[in-house]
């Protein structure tokens, strides 16, 4: 009869097998594989929580020496953050502005082109009204 401890992940097993009697079974080196390849990544695991902490430690000691608590980095970062709010709105509107002023450029072009084309075919009506009974006296 096999006895198996449960599996805690807060006790490195160091890649031993849980069978007491060390018998090699196909099975045995795949465990142990494995359980070694598990003790790996949580001792890669604790040693990153560690350098998290140490990271802490240094931020906290970083901010006592700058003199800027978590209060003054708050109100740096809403005014930072109402700056760029402010920048985009006027991104926004010199967007709106500009597009507002192409469209004020095309109607205005268009006028401009309705106004000559009136223009040319009144001077071709004109000349028309003139030319044509020039033509007229001429061939009689």
């Amino acid at each position: 009869m096999l006895v198996s401890e449960p599996y805690d992940p807060y006790v490195p097993r160091g890649g031993a097998s849980s069978n007491p009697t060390g018998d090699p079974r196909p099975g045995n080196s795949k465990t142990a594989a494995l359980q070694a390849d598990i003790d790996h990544t949580v001792g890669i695991m604790r040693d990153n929580i560690t350098k998290v902490a140490e990271r802490g430690e240094r931020l906290d000691s970083l901010q006592d020496k700058t003199g800027m608590h978590i209060h003054d980095y708050t109100t740096l970062m809403r005014a930072h953050y109402d700056t760029m709010r402010s920048t985009d709105n006027l991104a926004v509107s010199a967007q709106d502005f500009r597009r507002g002023a192409n469209r004020v450029r095309k109607n205005m072009w268009w006028k401009d082109m309705k106004m000559r084309i009136i223009i040319a075919v009144g001077i071709a009506i004109l000349l028309v009204i003139i030319i044509v009974p020039i033509v007229k006296a001429t061939q009689k």
